[in-house]
């Protein structure tokens, strides 16, 4: 299925992939894979065809709704996990004990965790690469150049101010599919 996703990708929409594009050949076992700007539904199929196209399993978790009928069998299918965002269970510790117990493990989520504007990303993709001691890696969802910029692995190193200013950095001037929400 990787030739029909590469040709998808590359010669129907037109995509292109830069920078770490050695990502499925370092075997990097466990991650956190965090793509923004999500500004769109339309991501999660870039997303999917890009795995495909590196030939790298991920997982995701999604809200509870997005796993029920007619579609949770199709996104359980491609690795994802219902999450109730609304209980008082720590999730970061949950997703943390997930990396503890599986050999292989790469977490792909988005920093905003929605697909509106947001002045401020959410922390817990920090938190969970911090605890379970696993690298983040950053990618882009860059409709106006039509490519995903892939990041070297980055270990958080505590100083959370600094970190969030290099991710950040990652995705200066990067545009989504809805420009106005990037």
């Amino acid at each position: 299925m990787q030739w029909l996703a590469k040709l998808i990708y590359f010669k129907l929409l037109g995509w292109k992939v830069v920078g770490n594009i050695t990502l499925s050949k370092e075997k990097i076992k466990k991650a956190v894979i965090i793509a923004a700007p999500h500004t769109s539904w339309h991501d999660f199929y870039i997303g999917v065809l890009l795995r495909s196209v590196l030939g790298v399993k991920t997982n995701f978790v999604g809200k509870k709704s997005l796993f029920a009928f007619p579609f949770g069998w199709f996104f359980r299918a491609l690795g994802g996990a219902p999450v109730n965002r609304f209980s008082n269970k720590n999730q970061v510790q949950e997703i943390v004990s997930i990396f503890n117990t599986k050999e292989e493990f790469r977490l792909g989520m988005s920093p905003e965790g929605t697909r509106k504007k947001v002045g401020k990303w959410r922390t817990g993709f920090y938190y969970i690469a911090k605890e379970a001691k696993v690298p983040i890696i950053m990618f882009t969802l860059d409709f106006e150049n039509k490519q995903n910029k892939i990041s070297e692995p980055f270990h958080p190193t505590g100083d959370k101010e600094a970190d969030f200013k290099f991710i950040r950095d990652f995705y200066k001037d990067i545009k989504g599919k809805i420009p106005e929400y990037s």
